[in-house]
């Protein structure tokens, strides 16, 4: 199962304290829209977002079908394929796709310990 590009989805507070912080740290914008609260932020092969007022909790997640800078890859496991293969191990979906169609999706499954895991293709 190939999930994609690996980044941490934080829910910021006040974005542009967080770009800023983020920067510092040797972070660069790789794409987002700082009007409209996100950012995705780049160091070397690191990724995070930054989201102001989307969500509460931090999330995992997983770009199938992207790589980390955000190009399509050839070699990828479609978002239905992801999750038919965690239904036959018994891992609840949250909000699950329709497996008769194709292109963009997202699943979020939910660690033990109550970790969000958001698995989001693009294409």
């Amino acid at each position: 199962m190939k999930l994609g590009a690996f980044s941490v989805s934080l829910s910021v507070k006040d974005i542009k304290a967080s770009k800023t912080f983020y920067e510092n740290l040797g972070f660069t914008i790789l794409g987002g829209d700082l009007e409209k609260n996100y950012l995705i932020m780049k160091n070397e092969n690191s990724l995070i977002g930054l989201f102001q007022g989307m969500f509460e909790d931090n999330i995992l997640t997983f770009n199938p079908g992207w790589d980390e800078d955000g190009n399509n890859i050839n070699n990828f496991t479609d978002i239905r394929k992801i999750q038919s293969e965690l239904k036959s191990k018994g891992i609840a979906i949250q909000n699950e796709i329709d497996e008769t169609t194709s292109g963009p999706a997202s699943i979020t499954v939910t660690d033990p310990d109550g970790n969000v895991i958001l698995l989001d293709q693009h294409r």
